[in-house]
């Protein structure tokens, strides 16, 4: 019986890591660390619980599920569930938010701080162009260049980050501790923090590209299921322990950077400021080069995981190429709203998504103590999704939240369901569904095994 060396699971895992961390997950710790400050272990708490230890689980629950990908996952709880879950995940973590923010954040970190605030609109739509143009042309021609890439320039950005952290940890900006905490992360920052672990969209991406790593353990030769689910689970938790780390010390150079700076309007702007800093212009042009580079082999694994996905799901319909040059056209469209637009309008999409990603992999993970019964799944599911309509209403914007006439409606619900006020509404519907969906399971059951 086959078993992966160590070597074998550090390779996974590495591989895991780089379709993971793209640049746009050092964004959010970065802002966290500004806002929280003092508060920012407990904040970091909440956030490696939703940003490393829920995709952590996706893949395990992938691997543990012995299905081939996410649609046939989803697809236990009804054919039409599998496909709505299926399109409305890759669409999110492709190109209705994540492949936009990819060109966003480079164009934030890099090319904005060198420009005057008149022509920014221009320059953005300028440079999405450009980049979303060097997508397509690597996206229909997915080959060397991922490799090359994910081999030569993502080592390249981590070494510049680590240089970067070092940096500024040998020689902070300011003590965390005399940092006061702004917003809500004076009263909520665990709560707070969990829910900025939502904007890496990393556990949706578990469950999208825990399959790829199911392969993998495969193809070097592991066949028994519970060996692919171990191997699994072991490459997950070796690439969780780095994003942990990367992770706990973004958000301490965050924290500290208010020593010297104003909280900036997002992660990428903050970063930029700490980079020319500590190393002059030339800095800022190391992050800025390394940054684009990063992101543009994440918005290409995205699009061909993305084009790859919606071709199996719709046999009948559009070719590969002409998914991946809609996908093109459609992020470069989202691009051009700006980094702070695409992270306030995603925000909502994941306070829905994620309850359900949540609930589907501890589902997935314990389904051996109800046999995963499909009514089980429903019932939990179904009380999920409704609670987490309220939570996505809760997160729009104040101004759609005003136009839309939905604040009554939005404060009485979070009076009276329990956490809803802190973003966790679902949770209360969530357990009496599960409660439920075994009732009626176990009545069923005696009925039948009483005829």
């Amino acid at each position: 019986m086959k078993k992966l060396t160590f070597k074998e699971i550090i390779t996974v895992a590495s591989m895991l890591f780089g379709m993971f961390f793209g640049a746009g997950n050092l964004i959010f710790p970065a802002s966290m660390g500004q806002l929280a400050g003092r508060n920012m272990w407990l904040a970091a708490a909440g956030f490696l619980i939703t940003g490393v230890g829920l995709p952590l689980l996706g893949v395990a629950a992938l691997g543990i599920s012995r299905k081939d990908g996410l649609y046939e996952l989803a697809g236990r709880v009804g054919k039409p569930f599998g496909l709505f879950f299926t399109c409305a995940l890759y669409l999110t973590i492709g190109p209705f938010f994540a492949i936009p923010r990819c060109a966003t954040v480079s164009y934030t970190v890099g090319i904005q701080r060198m420009l005057p605030d008149t022509n920014q609109s221009a320059a953005l739509a300028v440079f999405s162009l450009i980049f979303f143009i060097a997508v397509l042309f690597f996206s229909l021609r997915p080959g060397e260049i991922l490799t090359w890439i994910g081999k030569v320039l993502n080592p390249l950005f981590l070494i510049f980050l680590a240089v970067l952290i070092l940096r500024a940890l040998i020689s902070p900006l300011g003590s965390i501790s005399e940092i006061a905490p702004s917003g809500a992360y004076q009263s909520e920052a665990f709560f707070t923090g969990l829910l900025e672990g939502y904007n890496t969209m990393d556990a949706l991406a578990g469950l999208a590209f825990g399959i790829i790593v199911v392969h993998a353990v495969r193809r070097l030769g592991v066949e028994k299921p519970e060996e692919v689910a171990k191997n699994t689970v072991l490459a997950g938790i070796f690439s969780s322990l780095l994003m942990a780390l990367i992770y706990a010390l973004v958000t301490m150079v965050g924290a500290q950077s208010r020593g010297l700076f104003d909280v900036a309007s997002n992660g990428g702007e903050a970063l930029a400021q700490i980079a020319e800093h500590y190393f002059g212009s030339a800095g800022a042009a190391i992050l800025a080069v390394t940054v684009t580079v990063a992101c543009l082999k994440t918005a290409v694994g995205l699009i061909t995981s993305c084009g790859e996905t919606f071709v199996k799901l719709f046999p009948g319909g559009p070719s590969y190429r002409v998914w991946a040059i809609g996908f093109c056209v459609l992020s470069f469209l989202i691009a051009n709203l700006g980094l702070d637009s695409i992270i306030a309008y995603s925000m909502p999409v994941l306070m829905f998504l994620y309850p359900l990603a949540i609930v589907l992999i501890l589902l997935t993970l314990c389904g051996r103590f109800f046999e995963n019964d499909p009514l089980v799944l429903r019932f939990t599911l179904g009380f999920t999704a409704v609670a987490a309509v309220f939570d996505f209403l809760g997160a729009l914007p104040a101004a759609l939240r005003e136009l839309l006439h939905i604040n009554p409606v939005v404060s009485q619900v979070q009076t009276w369901l329990p956490l809803a006020s802190q973003g966790f509404g679902w949770i209360c519907p969530a357990l009496l569904g599960l409660v439920i969906g075994l009732m009626v399971r176990k009545k069923s059951s005696s009925r039948s095994s009483s005829h």
